[in-house]
């Protein structure tokens, strides 16, 4: 089920300790995988310090695009958790510098609270 819910847009979170190996080259020194989800290629890690959205690009997912948000620049979030008929949580970040969103599909059953909390704690400082 976890392949279906990446074809169509959920994304489901996954093992740290082996995101934290794969980034190991591009992560800070004292920079920590905390969190981190998947949409079939694509990845969005939170760290200790900021926001990493990995897009791979491509047939054959080579080409990498990584886009790095320090929390400090995080202004505004949202969550909506899933319903009954809407299955999906939705997260929502708004980024200085950015007019529209990040807009992230998280699967039922995702730790929406968490996230929510990890963002907060994150941004409140």
């Amino acid at each position: 089920m976890g392949f279906l819910n990446g074809l169509i847009g959920n994304a489901s979170e996954v093992d740290i300790e082996e995101v934290a190996n794969d980034l190991a080259p591009i992560l800070g020194d004292s920079e920590r995988v905390e969190r981190a989800f998947k949409v079939v290629r694509d990845m969005y890690v939170f760290t200790s310090g900021r926001l990493l959205l990995i897009n791979k690009q491509g047939m054959t997912g080579k080409k990498v695009d990584y886009l790095s948000i320090p929390y400090k620049s995080i202004s505004t979030f949202a969550v909506e958790t899933a319903g009954h008929f809407d299955l999906d949580a939705e997260l929502k970040m708004w980024v200085s510098g950015r007019h529209e969103p990040i807009i992230k599909e998280l699967k039922k059953g995702s730790d929406v609270v968490g996230i929510q909390k990890f963002l907060a704690n994150k941004i409140l400082r």
